[in-house]
């Protein structure tokens, strides 16, 4: 037996004893060693449930290949690994076409299969992307949502030269996944960037990865529009990482000419534009992009190219290992399993100011 937490309706997660789960064909049991609370684990848990419950929800973790199932190398036990939660059927149109991260028939671990608020997961050994030595178990857990921003930032900067001091970017939304943008951007070697936040923690944050303080908008003082307008005379490409119909307005008034808005927040409400506001797409012949997820391609090697320039999930791991993003900054609470409750409570009710939260399933 293990423990973990069982999301049995909504609003009633409980921390239990469960059966540790073997795996079965083409599976391993990972033993978690770290699990980041997602923004999305918030509302799954206490307003729309899981796709099926009772259910262990998490899915940003890492940990250790402990036992493997049949048609697995035994020689993969004691791997440290990061897991793609994503499980494609690799039989619909796009799974067939190589676009895996668009699969129509997808699983999910954590939110339609059993995830790691446990101290225990099974998972599919084609989903385990190995962590090497520098690469320490938070970070590992930090992978999926810094593969969700790299998939922001490629593709709304994709043919763009960092080095064009003409291309002004700005950022709305300093939570986990705009900073992880931020920080992206930086290490591509950006520097024209305008970031907008809401609280004095946001604005710490953000200097402390390095962006100027005139750099940064506070919109309890100040009108976003109207500042970007000032300091960029037209932003280039806007990511909007909040997901409110205000926050898209902000990038689409602000917007020069054909510039790109990169939709990545996930909306907590119907999202609608003004006749104005859509009158900005139109007249400036503005890109709107969708991001969702990220890819991962565990054939990638396979394809006789850089495996880091067609994969956000090896992209960011080519990064990690190579020093250029440290993701750990963000982390501002450390909890064990038995205190995942606390960490919910922090994130639903804003009790104390955070930016990612991790829970350590094997000790601090």
């Amino acid at each position: 037996m293990s423990k973990a937490w069982v999301l049995h309706d909504i609003g009633d997660i409980r921390y239990e004893e469960v059966e540790i789960s073997s795996p079965g064909d083409n599976e391993v049991l990972v033993k978690v060693m770290a699990v980041g609370i997602c923004g999305s684990d918030v509302p799954r848990v206490y307003e729309t449930g899981a796709h099926k419950m009772p259910l262990i929800p998490g899915h940003e973790f890492s940990g250790v290949v402990v036992k493997t199932g049949a048609n697995v190398s035994p020689e993969l036990k004691g791997m440290r690994t990061a897991v793609s939660p994503k499980i494609p059927c690799r039989k619909c149109e796009m799974c067939v076409k190589g676009e895996t991260d668009l699969c129509l028939n997808y699983d999910y671990t954590g939110s339609r299969r059993d995830g790691a608020f446990a101290e225990y997961v099974c998972v599919p050994v084609d989903n385990l992307i190995e962590l090497v030595d520098n690469i320490s178990f938070e970070e590992g857990a930090m992978i999926e949502p810094l593969a969700v921003a790299a998939n922001a930032v490629r593709t709304g900067c994709v043919g763009i030269d960092p080095s064009d001091c003409e291309v002004k970017i700005a950022v709305c939304g300093m939570g986990t996944i705009g900073l992880m943008v931020v920080m992206l951007l930086m290490d591509m070697g950006f520097s024209n960037l305008y970031v907008i936040g809401n609280k004095d923690s946001h604005r710490e944050k953000a200097l402390d990865l390095g962006i100027a303080s005139e750099h940064y908008c506070d919109v309890r003082t100040s009108d976003p529009v109207a500042w970007l307008k000032e300091k960029t005379r037209g932003v280039s490409v806007y990511f909007e990482c909040v997901g409110s119909n205000e926050s898209i307005r902000y990038g689409l008034e602000a917007g020069a000419p054909k510039s790109r808005q990169v939709l990545v927040g996930n909306p907590r409400g119907d999202m609608s534009f003004s006749r104005n506001t859509y009158w900005e797409i139109l007249r400036k012949q503005m890109r709107l992009m969708g991001i969702w997820n990220s890819s991962y391609r565990k054939d990638a090697a396979e394809c006789g190219v850089d495996i880091a320039q067609i994969d956000d999930w090896h992209y960011v791991l080519s990064r990690l290992e190579a020093g250029g993003i440290k993701p750990s900054k963000l982390i501002t609470h450390r909890l064990s399993l038995e205190e995942l409750d606390k960490g919910l409570d922090i994130m639903r009710n804003k009790t104390e100011d955070y930016c990612k939260i991790m829970i350590y399933p094997s000790g601090l």
